[in-house]
């Protein structure tokens, strides 16, 4: 059942607006939108979202905190994040809640609080270990100093959006940058109490600023002649209308995009657990709503038959339902749209001629309410079909057959996206093989998806540029400059 708490919780961050500076602002100047509960469909709180104004405001105000954020001593802006991760997690519990109440996101599944304080600790470790660079030379002295690059832009997902603000506030806090977040209007709960914490924590006013919008403030953001960087994830098409806009000012990027990831399961695999992977994790989990999830199944055809079975077994075995209920594993879609997307999307598919082997509709009786899909798959897919070559974003599966390495690996790398790629099998060559030729940001092997903050994470092709986790994540946020001394 719904939890009183955080039901208030989410009204009283939406009454309470925008943090701009030192203050909450409570700002309609791009209209209105009502946030509904995904399980339901009622209408939980109304948001007002942020105006041109309003952005620039926000900037204005992380712009004036910079200097003084930027000449911390690291150790001092550490403690601070440190602190913000204590504060993470003590208040997990309240996270999981928020990305129900925010999304739709099962409170069984993933805990936004325990991951957002993971990213957040890393880097704060990180505050005092950015070395340059020291040469010599004939001229004499040469060295290369880490600077941050002063108001960074950060543009989380719908889909997690306090994990968004860990994975991207923790690299620019702590590279000594002050950040303005635009939360999506659809999901923007979790990262506002992000916010409040941070400002708990002690991160001064200004150095953090959220402003909640759509479209509006998000092109205000990304056109802001003052923002020296831009950190967004989401889909292509939003990002081509952001590099459009950031191009008037030359302003940079790190994109994290889409993806179609291919799935491939040889007959030396341990099939149960690919099968079990396919279904929970490639189908279920988020109910599909996930960029690197691994939605395109490729099955030899020596064991297809036996991994659909036992695939079909587990989703079987999954329970559908409230996402505050903590046996529910499957949740709803986000919003009504987009469950009639993602029915647009199966019908299509049948009319394309793929065999239905699950789901296929939308939930009715307890949950018609609200925006259930239950988990589809489809097999005997064309791998030049529609539902093999685009991203769903919906809990859909398609399966399709293969009969050898060389084509299954050309099948893999023809598509426009390169996001994430996964791999079961026992053969150690062919592992190598597929490791070194699929052309993917992470290659996961006889295991499942995640996404740490010690490894870096991104895309090739149309699944973006840049990375986020690792040292190159905390290098996406400084630039480099070169000094020349005289002997």
């Amino acid at each position: 059942m719904r939890t009183t708490e955080t039901t208030a919780t989410v009204r009283r961050l939406a009454d309470q607006g925008h943090l701009i500076g030192h203050t909450w602002r409570a700002s309609d100047a791009a209209g209105t939108f009502d946030h509904r509960y995904a399980a339901t469909g009622e209408v939980q709180a109304q948001l007002g979202l942020a105006g041109d104004d309003d952005v620039d405001d926000a900037v204005t105000a992380a712009r004036a905190a910079a200097p003084e954020w930027g000449s911390w001593r690291p150790t001092k802006r550490a403690a601070v994040l440190f602190r913000l991760a204590d504060l993470l997690e003590r208040q997990a519990s309240e996270a999981a809640e928020l990305a129900a109440l925010d999304n739709g996101t099962p409170v069984s599944v993933m805990n936004p609080g325990f991951y957002a304080a993971a990213w957040v600790r890393y880097y704060a470790g990180w505050c005092d270990k950015l070395d340059g660079e020291v040469m010599s030379g004939e001229r004499g002295l040469s060295f290369v100093r880490l600077e941050p690059y002063g108001v960074v832009a950060v543009i989380p997902p719908w889909n997690g959006s306090m994990m968004g603000m860990g994975q991207k506030c923790g690299p620019a806090l702590a590279a000594g940058n002050t950040v303005v977040a635009k939360p999506p209007e659809l999901a923007p709960f979790g990262m506002l109490r992000f916010a409040e914490l941070a400002l708990e924590a002690g991160i001064p006013p200004g150095v953090l600023n959220v402003v909640v919008g759509d479209a509006v403030a998000g092109s205000a953001l990304a056109g802001h002649p003052s923002v020296d960087k831009i950190s967004f994830t989401g889909g292509s098409a939003t990002a081509r209308t952001l590099m459009e806009t950031a191009a008037r000012n030359l302003t940079p990027l790190a994109l994290e995009l889409g993806g179609k990831s291919p799935n491939i399961v040889f007959p030396d695999a341990d099939l149960d657990a690919a099968a079990a992977m396919a279904a929970r994790v490639g189908t279920a989990l988020l109910s599909g709503q996930g960029c690197a999830l691994p939605t395109r199944l490729y099955v030899h055809r020596d064991v297809y038959d036996d991994v659909v079975a036992k695939m079909l077994a587990v989703i079987g075995s999954l329970s559908v339902g409230d996402p505050l209920d903590p046996a529910t594993f499957v949740g709803p879609v986000v919003t009504e749209a987009a469950m009639n997307r993602i029915l647009g999307v199966i019908g299509r598919a049948k009319d394309e001629g793929a065999t239905l082997l699950a789901g296929g509709t939308r939930l009715g009786g307890d949950l018609a309410g609200g925006w259930f899909v239950a988990p589809t798959v489809f097999g005997d897919v064309d791998h030049d079909s529609d539902l093999a070559r685009h991203e769903v974003f919906g809990p859909v599966q398609a399966v399709l057959r293969f009969s050898s390495d060389d084509e299954v690996l050309a099948k893999a790398n023809d598509s426009p996206f390169g996001l994430g790629a996964y791999l079961h099998t026992g053969d150690a060559h062919r592992i190598q093989r597929f490791v070194r030729e699929i052309e993917a940001g992470t290659v996961v092997v006889n295991t499942a998806t995640g996404v740490s903050p010690t490894t870096p994470f991104g895309g090739y092709k149309q699944s973006g540029f840049g990375r986020e986790g690792g040292r190159a994540g905390i290098e996406e946020m400084v630039r480099r400059k070169t000094v020349l001394v005289a002997p």
